[in-house]
């Protein structure tokens, strides 16, 4: 099978990056030090290639009705333009289809950023749903190898990342200077063409997603990179969105796991009136299991996905997610368990042919640099 490739790939292997198999896309995992990678962005600034996630612009008149059903956060949260909402797209049974972010820029202009190995599935389902409602909506994908207007994604992200673009790109300084998080704006006339920039992250630091004409991503990734702005890869980026508490689509939530169980009930709205695709099934079978972070406490393993998590009742869960923390310096996981497991509880994990002790601790484990869950 041939690999997917971003806009920046050439950049990435002239830079020497150790490239994977990532959903299907040629992706960096990491340009040398992965522990650096992670410790630049959350001390300083680092940048990742997001390309390969998909920009979806849907237009009509009818846009915010389709996605009040659509999706099981509320869109009518988006009354200013710029505003961004966090949300599920979840089938009949309740399961996530795909976690994503919608824009709202104008009555008839919502922008969605979906997840790589999904896009092609999330297409093809708000096509179908579009139909079936009769909406009448634009369903336009702008990533880079979809279409000729495509949209590349660049994350710079840490507690100097906002400088850095600003250094960078001065121009998109005073719009987005007074940005709140989950804001984005459309910046007109820069260097590399109309920008996107929003501020929104999957790394618990501050900093920018920028939307970027494809044809200008590299120019950009260059400038960014002479201000100082590292590079990263999916390694570091796995272990900051881990210590973040941040969910990842196929790991801690798919189509087969409710919401309600990934931690994310946060993100559904079950109390207006509003209907959506999976809220019925939602009602019907409430939450099941708890999502939490475990903290390892013996020696003799690290945690990972799939690992089992054994109660003091005996009832036991899952690890979805696990790494072993650079900034804690801990074993640190995700975890779907029963719903008698409460923070501050002791649980077992089996590794191997150990079982050993975790503390069950609230998310996030570090969030702008600090550590908060020990």
């Amino acid at each position: 099978m041939t690999l997917k490739a971003t806009p920046l790939n050439s950049v990435h292997r002239a830079l020497g990056a150790k490239m994977v198999d990532f959903g299907g896309w040629d992706m960096p995992v990491n340009y040398g030090s992965q522990i650096e990678e992670h410790n630049a962005v959350r001390a300083d600034a680092g940048m990742f290639d997001v390309s390969h996630m998909c920009v979806v612009d849907l237009k009509g008149a009818n846009a915010r009705g389709f996605l009040r059903g659509l999706l099981a956060n509320n869109v009518d949260k988006l009354q200013a333009p710029g505003k961004a909402l966090y949300s599920c797209m979840l089938n009949p049974q309740g399961g996530v289809i795909d976690d994503l972010i919608v824009y709202y820029f104008s009555e008839d202009w919502f922008r969605l950023v979906v997840n790589a190995g999904t896009a092609e599935k999330d297409i093809a389902w708000i096509r179908q749903q579009n139909d079936a409602t009769g909406s009448g909506l634009s369903i336009t994908p702008r990533r880079a190898d979809l279409s000729a207007d495509g949209i590349a994604l660049v994350a710079v992200q840490g507690p100097n990342a906002r400088a850095k673009v600003w250094q960078v790109v001065p121009q998109t300084q005073a719009t987005s200077e007074g940005l709140k998080p989950f804001n984005a704006a459309i910046v007109h006339d820069t260097p590399f063409g109309e920008l996107m920039v929003a501020r929104t992250g999957y790394t618990g630091e501050d900093g920018f997603e920028i939307g970027v004409p494809a044809g200008q991503v590299e120019a950009l990734w260059n400038a960014l990179a002479a201000a100082g702005v590292k590079p990263a890869g999916l390694g570091a980026r796995d272990t900051l969105r881990l210590e973040a508490g941040m969910n990842l689509y196929g790991q801690d939530m798919d189509d087969n796991v409710s919401p309600l169980d990934a931690g994310l009930a946060w993100t559904v709205d079950l109390v207006s009136e509003r209907d959506f695709i999976g809220k019925a099934a939602l009602q019907q079978h409430g939450q099941t299991q708890n999502f939490v972070g475990l903290i390892l406490r013996e020696k003799g393993g690290i945690l990972r996905a799939h690992q089992k998590v054994v109660a003091s009742s005996g009832n036991a869960g899952e690890i979805t997610s696990g790494t072993f923390s650079p900034s804690m310096q801990q074993a640190i996981a995700l975890a779907r368990v029963p719903l008698d497991v409460a923070v501050g509880d002791t649980v077992h994990v089996e590794i191997r042919d150990k079982k050993l002790a975790a503390s069950v601790v609230k998310l996030p484990f570090v969030r702008n640099g600090k550590i908060l869950a020990s």
